[in-house]
């Protein structure tokens, strides 16, 4: 009688795991419909050059999008944004796309309502979902047609992109538990750009994305811990290197930040990379201005003092 207990429950389980199987597979082109937002690419110098700072500045754009055999330092520092840097995350492989307007290869088939949409509402032009990876759902309307009009700027690049590979995991949650991200509350037209809480507070979360590491996140990104308070673990793809731990920016006892001055913090950007295998794309963030970063400064001392529980 046992054993046919037994019998009966392993096969109830394989055809379970079959099903879900089965579901998973189906399931990994669900198509989404989301807003086309009315951002337009321009011609205008002023416009181009303002998304070209965001793109090798603030934005970080060039961290993950250059060429992978491509240096960001002062002896390159407008390597090709054409792709192809690996990203190996617990969910799969992801390959981060050609960004130049090649028609072929990069975004040069791409509408830019579709680009604006992929950005704001992690929807692709096929309808496919966005792995919520970048920070530009709340991004003014203004600094994303700045971006767009410096990435239509650029000399195509046809340089072929391998697709992301994911694993079981990521195939799941892929099919059942990723979703479209979208902007929270309304979106700016655009805002003034002045060394204040309300700039810096915008460039903290909707541009530099200094949210998206320094706040614990699970593994499809949502956030699950104080905000600016520390973010989780950062494994390196070397196993002989440590992991690290992005600091407590908040003005608790134990922020990285809370005694240090606003001299202090921007000469920190100036000296750049100091760990090798740091996460944070220093190179981008030292060219960014001093007003950019009194502004991210006053805003992070601004914050409610804060610690994540162990």
């Amino acid at each position: 009688m046992l054993l046919k207990v037994l019998k009966w429950t392993g096969v109830t389980l394989l055809l379970i795991i079959a099903v879900g199987v089965i579901a998973t597979a189906l399931r990994q082109n669900i198509r989404y419909e989301a807003p086309y937002p009315d951002v337009k690419a321009s011609l205008d110098p002023a416009v181009i050059q303002r998304g070209e700072r965001l793109a090798y500045g603030a934005a970080h754009c060039v961290d993950c999008h250059k060429t992978f055999e491509s240096d960001f330092s002062k002896t390159d520092p407008r390597p090709s944004l054409s792709g192809g840097r690996k990203f190996e995350l617990p969910v799969g492989i992801f390959y981060a796309p050609n960004i130049t307007p090649d028609f072929e290869t990069g975004i040069g088939s791409f509408s830019d309502a579709e680009i604006a949409r992929s950005l704001r509402y992690g929807v692709h032009p096929d309808h496919t979902v966005v792995f919520d990876f970048m920070p530009f759902h709340n991004t003014s309307d203004e600094d994303l047609s700045a971006i767009l009009s410096f990435l239509r700027s650029l000399r195509p690049v046809k340089h072929p992109i391998p697709k992301h590979e994911l694993n079981p995991i990521g195939k799941f949650l892929k099919a059942f538990v990723v979703k479209p991200a979208g902007p929270k509350g309304e979106v700016l037209k655009s805002i003034k750009v002045e060394d204040s809480i309300v700039y810096g507070e915008y460039l903290a979360n909707s541009v530099a994305n200094c949210s998206g590491c320094h706040t614990k996140r699970n593994m499809i990104g949502e956030y699950i811990g104080e905000p600016f308070a520390g973010g989780a673990p950062m494994k390196d793809s070397d196993p002989s290197k440590e992991s690290l731990i992005p600091p407590n920016l908040t003005p608790h006892v134990e922020g990285r930040i809370t005694n240090w001055t606003e001299k202090e913090f921007i000469a920190r950007f100036r000296q750049g990379r100091s760990i090798g295998h740091s996460h944070m794309p220093w190179e981008a963030y030292a060219s960014m201005n001093d007003l950019e970063l009194r502004a991210i400064f006053k805003f992070l001392k601004s914050l409610k003092p804060a610690k994540n529980e162990p």
